[in-house]
């Protein structure tokens, strides 16, 4: 029923009829009327439900505190006075759900370290974060802290959890038990390809002094992605990456390997629980 039409015909009733009988004949127009409006809004509601699953994302905000270091450690560094904090404030989820997330990312629990603590020592200059995948049921985070006492350092704490049910996601979780020998055997060939390859640009160079060679390729042999690793991995919307900290010393920290391995949803297919978190991935 348009617009014009109704109002056409509300004109005619009005000249035809008194106030009760005008008043009679108007209830069905409204009745009708309200039904349409109803049915347009529930409608729009159901279309809005079905492209936007509640809870299948988070909604994050940045929050961004400036430390200002005074007293004593400003006057004995007083290159540290100032550090920044950037970090998530996230909502947007069901209240048990979220509570759960807020307390994983509770900032104590990235780095051990609380912002007074931060404060009150002269080590950190920047605390930032980066939102790497947030759909699917899924939130992948890494928080970065750069900051300098002997040697400047960076430490990165990534976290992937599941918005479903609110817990950090282990390989346990995402791959079958019984074949994560076999996929730990598949990431080590990524990470022995990467450091063979590093060994040979190092040869080429000849860049090295032959103790540091020796420490090097000593280092290299020690190093073997093993079950225990797979707990560490980030998803994206094409696969997941294998994350590798050698853990080596600040004087051969350059000649570490990158420690990301790649692989795409297909090949990790094999691998994957079909009911896990990343079984959407495969079906």
């Amino acid at each position: 029923m348009s617009m014009a039409f109704t109002k056409s015909r509300l004109s005619r009733v009005a000249k035809l009829s008194g106030p009760h009988e005008l008043m009679q004949r108007l209830i069905p127009l409204i009745l009708i009327v309200l039904s349409l409006n109803n049915g347009a809004a529930v409608a729009f509601q159901t279309a809005k439900s079905q492209t936007s699953p509640a809870d299948d994302h988070v909604i994050v905000q940045r929050r961004r505190i400036v430390i200002v270091r005074t007293g004593k450690l400003a006057k004995e560094f007083p290159e540290k006075r100032r550090a920044t904090v950037t970090y998530p404030v996230i909502s947007g989820l069901s209240p048990a759900i979220l509570r759960r997330v807020r307390s994983l990312l509770d900032f104590k629990n990235i780095f051990d370290y609380s912002l007074q603590e931060y404060r009150e020592d002269t080590w950190l200059y920047e605390f930032t974060y980066k939102v790497n995948y947030n759909a699917r049921h899924l939130f992948d985070i890494t928080f970065t802290q750069d900051g300098s006492a002997a040697y400047p350092d960076t430490q990165d704490k990534h976290f992937l959890i599941d918005l479903r049910k609110g817990n950090v996601i282990k390989a346990s979780d995402a791959f079958e038990a019984s074949k994560l020998p076999e996929l730990a055997a598949a990431v080590d060939r990524k990470l022995q390809d990467e450091l063979k390859r590093i060994d040979k640009e190092n040869a080429d160079t000849n860049s090295e002094e032959p103790d540091e060679r020796t420490m090097r390729r000593e280092a290299y042999e020690a190093l073997k992605f093993e079950t225990q690793n797979l707990d560490e991995f980030s998803v994206g919307a094409k696969g997941v990456t294998f994350l590798y900290d050698a853990g080596f010393p600040h004087v051969i920290r350059a000649l570490e390997p990158d420690g990301r391995y790649f692989f795409t949803y297909a090949e990790l297919k094999p691998f994957i629980k079909p009911d896990g978190p990343l079984g959407q991935f495969v079906r």
